[in-house]
């Protein structure tokens, strides 16, 4: 069943940012757009490259108005080191959510009970705290953030233009399109 358009639920998890341990809710969601990306594991191989990527794009989507989360079954400890370890995790500057008890993963459904890992999933919520777009890959299928940063500007868009929607490879500032019958047939 989609998350999509649905309220995110609650959970209260251990974060890692700005070189402190802080507590996280689903209530620090509420008020701002949020980006959330799941990813298997700490010291791996394709997170590293992501989060690295996710964090080239962090400026751009806060200008958005967005906050981004990293979030994986590891704990808040294992978060620190690994920041403390990496060259590529040492740059992220958004909270890394910790989620040992897995109830983070099942509020998002993206839990691999078998492996005790997050797939990885992508989230886009909106300031009243919904779901607007999912995106679950297999774990070896790196994610890019400039097509992230496309899809928060559409939901933005469309938030503020609820008659409007916003066709296949869209970019802020290109026509969109208004649902009705005079397009049927005609694109």
């Amino acid at each position: 069943m989609s998350l999509v358009g649905k309220k995110i639920g609650e959970f209260s998890v251990q974060a890692y940012h700005d070189l402190e341990f802080k507590t996280v809710t689903n209530e620090d969601f509420l008020g701002k757009w949020n980006v959330l990306v799941f990813y298997p594991a700490d010291f791996s191989f394709v997170c590293p490259t992501e989060l690295e990527d996710l964090q080239e794009h962090y400026t751009t989507l806060k200008a958005l108005g967005a906050e981004v989360y990293s979030a994986s079954t590891d704990t808040h400890f294992v978060h620190a080191a690994w920041h403390m370890d990496s060259p590529k995790i040492g740059k992220i500057e958004y909270p890394m959510l910790a989620d040992p008890s897995w109830n983070l993963s099942r509020v998002f459904d993206v839990l691999d009970e078998e492996e005790g890992l997050a797939q990885r999933g992508t989230f886009i919520i909106d300031p009243d705290g919904v779901i607007q777009a999912v995106e679950i890959t297999a774990d070896g299928i790196g994610r890019n953030a400039s097509q992230l940063v496309n899809k928060v500007k559409a939901a933005q868009f469309i938030r503020q233009h609820p008659d409007q929607v916003c066709p296949a490879k869209w970019a802020e500032g290109e026509n969109t399109l208004t649902p009705g019958l005079e397009l049927v047939n005609h694109l």
